[in-house]
């Protein structure tokens, strides 16, 4: 009886699970959904905590308190512009907590044979390897993402002579040490070979996000976050609990579709983000740009907002550095109240992870029904009047349409080019974060307003507030 009972809390948790991630799709009920997916998490926790007969709670308690503490003050100091790194530390301290289970259960049975291990043997040890291995990769690769993304390992890709190959030699080394670790009769001899799959297994997240570029790093995050979900499931299967593996393979089957999602919006294969060192070296044909930047004033380009009946607001990571979504709404706020119609283009990568630019205008209460997506924004661009472009780069890039030499080629874009008029809003006049330069900035229709987007943005309301 108290054993179905436990299985229908289970059941419970991961139904509240699947509920909460149906509503992260859509900005408006994206915070109900975090807190439905919350409840569901602690009902798994209690009950396995019922489940497994604790007696001492002083480690559990220790851990709650030290660990919603850093989650509190995580919550409150981090910027908006750290959200990307911060889920990329998320992703890989979930793929620690599952190396971590995978080599305790290790630790507990390793003094044994097989044959004194009442547990399926080969599956035991297969499942304790993954743990480990995807756990250790996600771990080192999330690490290695938060510090392109927080400008500490700069966010270019790094490639060396030889790294196909050192990346291959690893991967197949880690393979062969796991194949011998799951049919080693006697655990005590394995540990060496646990021990060397962990240190290669961590060495090989370093070395398969090393050679990809910033502009990347969206796909990055999510491909990661599925490989925390994977690594989640492998370690329920270490601990043979059911909620664990389900929550772990919604978690993993939810990235990857994202992650494939993200490719398709780049016109590209997972296999070309992971391998081809995107950004590792300047554009070639940047040199051959034609035309000048030509900068506009404030009070210029308030001139032409002015008269606008038509204007898309075209946000990217400089939106979010400058922690403009404040200003930008109350900028479309004041450009709807002298007649013009207002939206926003949102570009499935634009800023540094899944959904960014989502988050930014959601948490300035920018109305839902105007975000559009590129597909449907495109249609309408030669339509309108002014089109405001807030950091992006390589999304309004018209190199991705008209120049076969440019690494973007084919990747679908938001079409700000046909726009009647152009405002690019940029720090300088250096490329964007992937190393390409941007070929929209250097048309006679665009204008550039430089400086903070921030400041820039708030110039422009303060010309419209006389």
């Amino acid at each position: 009886m108290a054993q179905t009972a436990i299985n229908l809390a289970y059941i419970a948790a991961a139904i509240l699970f699947i509920f909460g991630i149906k509503m992260l799709g859509s900005a408006t009920t994206a915070r109900k959904g975090n807190r439905i997916s919350s409840i569901g998490m602690l009902i798994a926790i209690v009950v396995t905590l019922v489940d497994q007969n604790i007696l001492s709670y002083t480690w559990i308690i220790a851990g709650l308190i030290i660990g919603g503490l850093i989650g509190l003050v995580a919550a409150k100091k981090v910027a908006m512009t750290g959200m990307p790194e911060m889920v990329a530390l998320f992703n890989g301290f979930g793929g620690l907590a599952s190396l971590l289970v995978g080599w305790a259960e290790f630790d507990k049975i390793n003094t044994l044979t097989w044959a004194e291990y009442a547990g399926e043997p080969y599956f035991t040890s297969s499942v304790i390897f993954l743990a480990v291995l995807i756990g250790a990769i996600t771990f080192t690769g999330s690490i290695y993402a938060w510090g392109k993304l927080s400008g500490k390992l700069g966010g270019a890709a790094l490639v060396f002579p030889g790294q196909k190959f050192l990346n291959a030699l690893v991967f197949l080394s880690i393979v062969v040490l796991g194949a011998t670790f799951a049919g080693q009769p006697d655990l005590s001899c394995s540990y060496h070979i646990f021990i060397a799959a962990l240190v290669l297994s961590l060495a090989l997240g370093f070395l398969g996000v090393m050679p990809i570029g910033g502009g990347d790093m969206p796909v990055i995050i999510s491909l990661l976050n599925s490989f925390s979900g994977l690594a989640a499931a492998a370690a329920g299967f270490v601990i043979l609990n059911n909620v664990l593996i389900v929550a772990g393979c919604l978690v993993g089957a939810s990235g990857m579709i994202l992650t494939i999602i993200m490719c398709k919006a780049m016109n590209r294969n997972l296999a070309n983000v992971l391998f081809s060192g995107f950004g590792a070296s300047a554009q070639k044909s940047g040199d051959q740009t034609e035309g000048e930047m030509k900068p506009l004033s404030i009070q210029d380009a308030y001139y032409v907002l002015e008269a606008a009946r038509s204007v898309v607001i075209i946000p990217g990571y400089g939106m979010a550095v400058a922690q403009a979504q404040h200003v930008v709404k109350e900028l479309g706020e004041i450009l709807e109240g002298n007649g013009a119609e207002v939206n926003y283009a949102i570009h499935p990568v634009a800023g540094r992870m899944p959904g960014h630019m989502n988050v930014l205008l959601a948490e300035a209460d920018v109305p839902y029904e105007q975000l559009r997506e590129m597909d449907d924004i495109n249609p309408t661009m030669p339509m309108v009047d002014v089109a405001i472009v807030i950091g992006a780069n390589d999304v309004v890039n018209p190199a991705a349409i008209n120049d076969e030499s440019s690494p973007i080629y084919g990747m679908p874009i938001i079409n700000a080019h046909e726009a009647k008029s152009v405002f690019a809003l940029k720090r300088g006049q250096g490329p964007g974060f992937s190393g390409l330069i941007n070929k929209l900035y250097f048309l006679e229709k665009t204008r550039m307003l430089y400086g903070d987007a921030k400041a820039t943005v708030s110039a422009l309301v303060a010309e419209f507030k006389g």
